[in-house]
């Protein structure tokens, strides 16, 4: 063990366990907190929250071999792609993308379920009221009722988010958005903490991280976001928190409802609306976005705490009833916007020849194809039709998969991508690895293979690309090929000669011109003249 790394472990503990200690000895509850913990909980543990952690992580484990591959979970057969595909739609709520994906969904159930369990309480909250009276009251059935509930809002959040999603997020929005109704200052504050939460985990698994300036391959970090999934997800926690507090007569002042909702959309990114225009470009609209924020805060503020006053005397509507419905009719256009995505059925594009079959699936490399998903419908502002990709598609007609599992971009930076594919019980690999030479002065040519199962199948080949280096007004240009790389010796429009590219510290003789490789670059020589034409290209 390293003894750097074990020593900053102890600091840790042993600053917490000081922390901690401090706290208890100056606030000194006496007892208190566990009394207040015992009042609304079995024991003073949430045992609905620890339930439903334990729910999503045996998906993880077990569901998606997470068990055996921790960090290369099966991801495609559990995204909700259709609603003719029911496997993907009843498990992509509790399915995840990988463990960091997980850690993070898990950390905000126990923060954020913890505080909706508590307000929804194990035992029932109305004064006079016993427990064990009826199924309502009794607290082992309440506390069933919080992964119940938690397993039917993941189905619910992939039922009614937008495009292929993965993910608990949505159902972690839903107990954020039941809480801030209930304790909106409560909810910042544990908004925080789930942020200590996550860091003292990472902490403790990586306690010294050495790093050093480096080139990466990165999106933007909000065009990985579920933005309309998540909106659903704080929508639905809105609305049963309403009407179940309402009920109950336990609401918050309108200041704090208000400033708990800005706070936690803001810094859970809820401004963040998009578009993909194709490829890895994508469109934020911030400001845009964060007025919805406002928006949003202003209907769940108006909803909770609008009272009975008249509205419309004339059709007896209220100021509670209008807002409450307009809570509950923007939930619905939320949800209903993805049903005609989920209803699309995917087209067989792949090629004919260059694609891998693997049961069900079709793994293909294409550049400059429809997006079978974003090009479905057009907008008055936005032409989805237009929207292209390329990179490693994986298609899927019985379950309606259509996904660029690796962007060229992707490919490019780091020579290769993979995607795993499979099904209950099963699971297997498709990689594509590129191969090409960065022509000087021009774009780079280059070829992509892909491998399984130890064969490999030529799938791409870019157009030829001139150097812009003249010889003896000579021209060499690289052409890719299915087996490899050729250059070709031009004067004007005359092709002088072709011959492969020559491998390392070798040469050849065409066109009048000498071509010699020297490791990754290529020379083109004539009477002691000597010019680079191309290099090999490096991957990261």
């Amino acid at each position: 063990m390293d003894p750097i790394a074990a020593l900053s472990r102890a600091v840790l503990l042993v600053g917490a366990l000081a922390s901690v200690a401090t706290l208890f000895a100056l606030a000194r509850p006496g007892g208190r907190w566990g009394v207040r913990l015992r009042r609304r909980f079995v024991l003073g543990v949430p045992w609905g929250t620890l339930l439903t952690v334990a729910l999503v992580a045996a998906v993880y484990l077990f569901v998606q071999g997470g068990w055996s591959q921790w960090y290369r979970p099966l991801v495609v057969p559990f995204r909700a792609w259709s609603y003719f595909y029911p496997l993907g739609m009843l498990t992509a709520g509790l399915a995840h993308s990988g463990p960091g994906h997980l850690m993070g969904n898990l950390f905000g159930t126990l923060v954020f379920g913890t505080l909706a369990e508590y307000a929804w309480s194990h035992f029932p909250t109305r004064r006079g009221s016993e427990s064990f009276v009826s199924l309502r009251t009794n607290p082992f059935a309440r506390i069933l009722a919080v992964p119940v509930a938690a397993a039917l809002l993941s189905v619910t959040t992939g039922l009614f988010a937008l495009g292929p999603v993965i993910g608990f997020s949505g159902v972690v929005f839903a107990f954020a958005g039941f809480a801030l109704v209930r304790y909106p200052v409560a909810a910042v504050v544990l908004l925080a903490a789930g942020d200590l939460v996550g860091l003292l985990y990472r902490s403790w698994l990586t306690p010294v991280v050495s790093a050093s300036g480096s080139v990466g391959y990165s999106t933007p970090w909000w065009s990985g976001i579920a933005i309309q999934g998540h909106a659903v997800g704080v929508f639905t926690g809105f609305v049963l928190a309403v009407l179940l507090f309402r009920a109950r007569d336990e609401l918050p002042s309108p200041g704090k409802v208000w400033l708990g909702a800005v706070a936690y959309a803001a810094a859970q990114g809820l401004w963040a609306v998009y578009l993909f225009e194709g490829g890895d470009s994508y469109v934020l609209y911030r400001a845009a976005g964060l007025g919805l924020v406002f928006l949003l805060a202003a209907v769940v503020t108006a909803a909770a705490t609008a009272s009975r006053r008249d509205l419309v005397a004339a059709i007896d509507l209220s100021r509670r009833e209008a807002a409450v419905g307009l809570l509950v009719a923007v939930l619905l256009a939320l949800s209903l916007a993805a049903v005609p995505y989920n209803l699309l059925t995917v087209d067989d594009v792949a090629p004919e020849e260059g694609s891998v079959e693997v049961r069900d699936y079709t793994v293909f490399y294409a550049e400059g194809v429809t997006d079978q998903y974003v090009a479905a419908y057009d907008l008055p502002f936005y032409e989805a039709s237009n929207v292209t990709t390329s990179g490693l598609v994986v298609a899927s007609d019985r379950r309606q998969v259509w996904w660029t599992a690796a962007s060229r971009g992707q490919i490019a930076f780091a020579g290769r991508g993979g995607v795993r594919i499979g099904g209950l019980g099963w699971r297997d690999t498709v990689v594509a690895e590129r191969a090409g030479w960065t022509v000087v002065g021009n774009r780079t040519v280059y070829t992509v293979h892909l491998r399984h199962d130890g064969e490999t199948t030529f799938a791409y080949a870019s157009d030829p690309s001139r150097a812009e280096p003249t010889v003896a007004g000579r021209n060499v240009s690289f052409v890719a090929r299915d087996t490899g790389f050729s250059v070709r010796v031009t004067d004007g429009g005359t092709t002088l000669g072709r011959a492969a590219v020559p491998t390392n510290n070798s040469s050849v003789r065409v066109g009048g011109l000498t071509l010699r490789r020297n490791g990754t670059r290529l020379f083109a020589e004539r009477n002691g003249t000597s010019v680079r034409v191309g290099t090999r290209e490096r991957y990261d």
